[in-house]
């Protein structure tokens, strides 16, 4: 039996959650599909699934042998599919990962005109502070705001953005301004994260002060929501805070002490074939995000 099919059989039998759904899926009879992923798993010699009347799920060996084949077999489609083509169009689904505030700013305002230029094109967003696993959650391509020191991954560097102490106006109206970092200790700082020590830079180099407060969130929106209703001060990066610097609401507090650069990177999965669509996604957004911030 070919080897595709039984590695097509297989994936179906794992996404649809049984033989005679993964049968009707792929217009084969229920037998047909059992026998290829029987004929597999004799070649392998191990078994890939747990069976039982009620449900199939993946053994150990058959979740990471799924982990590494299914995008093979993606891009073996994506291969095929693009040599079919004279025009290599972009279509498809495309997975984007990216941090829920800078996604509000400059990603969802730019998706529009992503998919006019491909409309065949389908994107799924992926809004979450938390660095996602790439391989894990199926993200064709990330965006993220942090280093990336991933050996598995390609990182494109798209713009540059770095690290600042914010708060309202009106906060500092009634607490008075910070002009030393050791000056947050009599301050109500809103923790994103576990981030309770902030870093600063001073003549001496790099150094962190502890900080404390009423509100902590793993979520940036959550944290940001809180200086604008002048709950206390938040450390963000600089291309988060776009619309409350335009609006004059949220003002920067110890600038001379916070100059820590951060990349805005574009990040991928490393393989030997990328699809167009992807290709496409990434081109796109180097050069939009790179002329918006």
């Amino acid at each position: 039996m070919d080897q595709f099919q039984e590695l097509h059989a297989f994936i179906a039998v794992v996404e649809t959650g049984g033989f005679s759904s993964a049968a009707r899926k792929r217009g084969e009879s229920q037998s047909a599909v059992s026998k290829a992923v029987n004929a597999l798993e004799k070649r392998l010699g191990v078994a890939l699934l747990h069976r039982s009347t009620r449900k199939v799920t993946l053994t150990e060996q058959g979740q990471r042998y799924y982990e590494r084949t299914k995008p093979l077999l993606e891009e073996i489609q994506s291969a095929d599919s693009e040599l079919a083509s004279s025009t290599l169009a972009v279509s498809g689904l495309v997975r984007i990962a990216a941090p829920s505030t800078f996604a509000r700013l400059h990603v969802l305002p730019l998706i529009p005109e992503l998919l006019v230029r491909h409309p065949d094109l389908r994107v799924d967003l992926v809004l979450s502070d938390a660095l996602r696993d790439m391989v894990e959650d199926r993200i064709d391509l990330a965006i993220r705001l942090t280093m990336v020191n991933d050996p598995d991954s390609v990182v494109r560097r798209v713009a540059g953005t770095s690290l600042i102490c914010a708060g309202a106006r009106r906060y500092f109206e009634q607490r008075g301004q910070p002009t030393m970092p050791a000056d947050l200790a009599h301050h109500n700082c809103l923790i994103y994260g576990e981030m309770t020590e902030w870093n600063f830079y001073g003549p001496q180099g790099r150094f962190s002060v502890p900080v404390r407060g009423n509100l902590s969130s793993n979520s940036a929106e959550a944290i940001l929501a809180g200086v604008k209703a002048g709950v206390g001060i938040g450390m963000f990066h600089r291309a988060s805070l776009v619309e409350e610097f335009r609006d004059a609401d949220v003002v920067t507090v110890l600038d001379n002490f916070v100059h820590e650069p951060r990349d805005i990177s574009l990040v991928w999965p490393k393989r030997r074939f990328v699809p167009t669509r992807v290709r496409a996604v990434t081109d796109f957004f180097a050069t939009a995000l790179a002329l918006r911030i």
